[in-house]
């Protein structure tokens, strides 16, 4: 008697880094039965895509611009929602809470291994219960999430960089200053730099703002490393303890009046 067909698992891939959803449009080329049903970069495209798809399976980020993991998972309601597996660079403590609540979730740089793992307990779930029974559990997820979930971090303590044989983690507290360099920024941590292809408004909006301060449109400096700040006839520089000096724009000058209230290293100059 004829083996019945496998069922093809559709997945959908949700995430706003190009690098990672290009790593896991690689990785599912590896896995048996899995149909890819496309890729968005935020959570506004997600939304529709589930509803024009109607994936098994979304690999979906936590954390986007405009409309982040949480608020997608949150908007999937019906007997029709998928099962949503977490794709995440944060550190373990919030794992913790997403161990409790998410279907699984999988850390970020993904592991060939741990994204079989996943998508394997995906297929034994969908054999064992129909898609209206998940809707019951999706709720649950979303209780659990807001009630016992610890706050989850809203700016990044590391950025992921891609270097020769794979990729690096660098803290964001190594960070000195951030150069804009056409559709890249140079990342200045002590004695090294680091380029990755990636607007400096967008990197700025991944940076807590009370640690880091724009100076001027092609800058953004750590304020904890400022120890002198500089103006003259409408001109201005942060001296930072590394020993760079960054200008200041016109536009920025008023961040000059706010870093300087208390700050004894302080000076001014005239024309």
């Amino acid at each position: 008697m004829a083996t019945p067909a496998t069922h093809q698992m559709r997945v959908l891939i949700v995430d706003d880094e190009p690098l990672a959803r290009r790593r896991l449009e690689i990785l599912l080329r590896d896995q048996d039965d899995i149909e890819l049903v496309g890729t968005a970069a935020d959570g506004l495209v997600a939304g529709r895509m589930i509803a024009e798809h109607a994936p098994d399976v979304v690999l979906l980020d936590i954390k986007m611009p405009g409309m982040n993991g949480l608020e997608v998972l949150d908007a999937l309601r019906g007997g029709a929602a998928p099962i949503v597996i977490f794709v995440t660079a944060f550190d373990r403590f919030a794992l913790d809470a997403f161990e409790k609540a998410a279907f699984d979730y999988l850390l970020k740089p993904v592991e060939p291994q741990r994204l079989a793992a996943a998508l394997a307990r995906a297929r034994t779930a969908l054999a064992e219960r129909a898609a209206a029974e998940r809707a019951p559990e999706l709720e649950e997820i979303l209780r659990n999430l807001r009630a016992g979930a610890p706050s989850l971090p809203a700016y990044d303590r590391d950025i992921w960089i891609q270097e020769r044989g794979g990729r690096v983690s660098l803290p964001v507290a190594a960070i000195d200053w951030v150069a804009a360099e056409r559709d890249y920024v140079r990342i200045h941590a002590g004695a090294r730099s680091y380029l990755i292809r990636q607007s400096i408004s967008a990197l700025e909006a991944c940076l807590d703002p009370a640690e880091f301060v724009r100076v001027h449109r092609s800058s953004l400096v750590r304020t904890d490393r400022i120890v002198r700040i500089r103006h003259a006839a409408g001109r201005g520089a942060v001296v930072l303890s590394t020993g760079a000096e960054i200008a200041v724009s016109r536009r920025h000058m008023g961040v000059l009046k706010t870093l300087s209230r208390g700050r004894p290293a302080y000076s001014s100059a005239s024309a």
